[in-house]
């Protein structure tokens, strides 16, 4: 604002009740430099009336509007008019006044600088101090007001429900409590038996219901002791569970804006899934219980760990924990059947749901079932309840709902490249988590633990043998994943005994995990395949094949891009030392990002067509985030973050010229297109594959120096000679 006591840019909370705002609007001449006062609902009726023309409550490139209205300067106290013109000024004074409406202004003083802001200043400060907060939730009293509303399944029962683990019977006298006193929520309370088995899950579906997370007690206003939810991020504006794989990539935008609380909040829940429902979980439904998604979790507590206050014993003690439940998700989870492949080695998504999955519209299956059903003269609806209670077995059925769990244990779904075989498949992505998982356990037991870790039973751990296991799972990489020829990585088709063909950009995960030779990284990095104008594509247009009415596109393939796609290829590059590479295409994704943001009244969605630039999609699922009124106030979880973690990358140069909406045809002076290869920088950093064998062998050494050092407990370092090329 124009006087000293406030600030132009801060959240809208601020903003319209201090400062200027604070006075009465008779007063703004006194106070501001160049400003408007605004008649909130009139101005906002009248620039709805004339600039949205389409209807839909915001204002676009598309809208048809003169793009120009008059509002009166604060220093003329309104009698001088001034023009405000364009789409982008235009849309970001229909926020502001939805934001002062909000906050129940009136009439308000309005700086101009907050209409032509920066559009990456504001975008980056809309995310910082709007969007994290109209994405958090809490599962508790207050929380579930909310969640009641939303019972997710396709299922007659929509009582809101929700399920407690078993022991918990504080928890879930809490709950009751809950219910009691607000009669209103109509919230059934039940407890999860002890063994929680497919078959109890599939029993279940007919009444779904929330999973409680971690609680802290709490002492109310009146002094009695209560619970409060841990608090932590949804994907979009329409959930209100916490998703598996996503969070991952929020922690990145929360530790960026410096959010660490929630962050490690995140990571608490994560523990208490793993402690009470045996995995993380693809998100926290009842109908989610047997199916997980992509490991992150120590790297997200690492993290959360080094921004944590200078406090060695707690920040350890707390760290323990949750590398404790790591490591029980590591040998319960993904190192045991069905998960586990003992062929290859590897693993791969093969979650233990039975029947039809209940998460989805009551129509997603018909195509699927409707042949069955017309063989035994059947209609849809007769067939599946059939099939659902046992009375009709059809193994083709089982097999298709189990790659069908499968992609959505992936996180990937949909995509050609899992299409009907996803469990058979041990995929880069995974194996290079895994990977990541077994190095991250063994630096941490190394260099935190001083290599003793003890477990829950006593049991004491140690760093080598999980860096055995991750020279193992590279040799297992290496020898079923990585195409020499193709210079890329493919998933392994057990049931075939060969490599599948699909071209995916989570080949450059083993960069972001570490688990590539130098060699390897340029030679991936020198693929053109999936660079495109707006970032990375998720897969190549020959890979996914032709689209038709019968086959249709799949939101995880050509053309589309998606954010943690972005973020790991990044990292990976930034791994080895290519960071003209992740730089340039940090810029492309956050262009992506910033001119819908600018074109499309401050959209921010989960995903876009990175081929075409656009987030009006006509795919399955639609686009999360696109539908809203006035102003966006929570963007997508995964994209939020991308766009605060791709502008760490960026130089000034390339972020002013990003503000101005600079093209990246025009910034990079050519557009790259798939004939035109990459030029790889020379790397410039140590690779994980040499770092992890320094570690092996100096612990050898370690263990040659000391007393009680015996055969049994030296690691070979002989694994990794060597197929690495000197560092350049």
């Amino acid at each position: 604002m124009g006087d000293a006591t406030s600030n132009i840019f801060a959240d809208s909370k601020t903003y319209y009740s201090t400062g200027s705002n604070s006075l009465n609007v008779s007063n703004a001449r006194q106070v501001r430099s160049f400003a408007f006062i605004i008649d909130v609902e009139e101005t906002k009726r009248l620039l709805l009336e004339q600039e949205d023309t389409d209807g839909d409550c915001q204002i676009t490139i598309q809208d048809s509007g003169p793009k120009t209205i008059s509002v009166g300067t604060a220093d003329s106290d309104g009698y001088r008019k001034f023009e405000i013109r364009g789409t982008y000024q235009l849309s970001n004074l229909l926020q502001e006044l939805a934001l002062a409406a909000g906050h129940g202004r009136k009439h308000v003083v309005l700086d101009e600088a907050r209409l032509n802001e920066n559009p990456v200043d504001r975008l980056s400060r809309m995310i910082r101090n709007l969007f994290w907060d109209g994405l958090t939730r809490r599962i508790d009293a207050e929380g579930l007001e909310a969640i009641c509303a939303d019972p997710k399944n396709r299922t007659a029962d929509h009582s809101p429900r929700i399920y407690i683990p078993y022991g918990e019977d504080e928890i879930f006298a809490y709950y009751k409590w809950v219910s009691e006193t607000r009669p209103h929520l109509k919230l059934e309370v039940e407890m999860l038996p002890k063994d929680i088995t497919p078959e109890y899950v599939k029993s279940i579906n007919d009444r779904p219901g929330i999973l409680s997370l971690a609680m802290r007690k709490h002492i109310d206003d009146q002094g009695n002791v209560t619970f409060k939810g841990v608090p932590f991020i949804v994907p979009g504006g329409r959930f209100n569970e916490m998703y598996g794989w996503d969070s991952y990539f929020e922690i990145l935008g929360l530790a960026v804006d410096s959010r660490i609380d929630m962050a490690k909040g995140m990571v608490d829940n994560f523990v208490y899934e793993i402690t009470h429902y045996g995995k993380i979980l693809n998100a926290n439904r009842s109908y989610y219980l047997t199916r997980s998604q992509p490991p992150f979790l120590t790297d997200m507590a690492m993290k959360v760990y080094e921004r944590l206050p200078d406090d060695d014993q707690l920040k350890k003690d707390w760290l323990k924990i949750v590398i404790r439940a790591a490591i029980k998700e590591y040998h319960t989870v993904w190192m045991c059947e069905p998960r586990y492949d003992s062929d290859t080695g590897l693993s791969k998504f093969h979650p233990t749901g039975l029947g039809i999955p209940p998460e989805t519209e009551a129509s997603h299956f018909d195509h699927v079932i409707l042949p069955y059903a017309k063989r035994l003269g059947l209609t849809i609806k007769e067939y599946a309840a059939k099939y659902q209670a046992l009375e009709i077995q059809e193994p083709e059925l089982d097999s298709y709902f189990l790659h069908d769990r499968a992609v959505r244990e992936s996180g990937h779904d949909t995509t050609y490249r899992f299409d009907k075989r996803c469990a058979n498949l041990v995929t880069i992505d995974l194996n290079s988590l895994l990977y990541k998982y077994e190095v991250d356990i063994g630096e941490i037991i190394l260099r935190i633990f001083n290599n003793q870790f003890d477990l829950d039973d006593g049991t004491i751990e140690t760093s080598e043998p999980w860096f055995e296991r991750a020279l193992a799972r590279k040799e297992r990489i290496n020898k079923y994943l990585w195409n020499e020829e193709k210079c890329l990585y493919y998933d392994y088709d057990i049931s075939q005994q060969k490599q599948s063909i699909y071209e995916s950009v989570t080949g450059f995960w083993a960069l972001w995990a570490g688990c590539a030779s130098p060699e390897q990284a340029e030679k991936l990095v020198s693929l053109p395949k999936f660079e495109v104008l707006g970032g990375l594509v998720s897969g190549t247009e020959e890979s996914r094949g032709p689209i038709t009415l019968d086959r249709p596109n799949r939101q995880w393939d050509y053309p589309f891009g998606w954010a943690p796609h972005q973020i790991m290829t990044w990292r990976g590059l930034e791994n080895y030392g290519y960071m003209t590479d992740a730089r340039r295409l940090a810029y492309r994704w956050l262009f992506t990002i910033t001119k819908s943001f600018v074109d499309f009244n401050g959209v921010v969605p989960e995903k876009y067509d990175v081929v075409t630039l656009s987030h009006l999609l006509k795919v399955e699922y639609g686009n999360v985030g696109v539908d809203f009124k006035f102003v966006p106030r929570e963007g997508f979880g995964w994209m939020n973050a991308s766009y605060q973690v791709g502008l760490s990358y960026l130089t000034s140069h390339m972020r002013r010229a990003l503000g101005a909406c600079t093209s990246p045809e025009v910034f990079f002076k050519h557009k790259v297109t798939k004939d035109v290869p990459a030029v790889p920088l020379e790397i410039t950093s140590v690779s994980e594959h040499q770092r992890l064998k320094a570690l092996v062998l100096e612990i050898d050494q370690n263990l040659a120096s000391s007393p009680t050092a015996s055969d049994s407990n030296t690691v070979d370092a002989t694994v990794i000679k060597d197929d690495t090329p000197p560092v350049k």
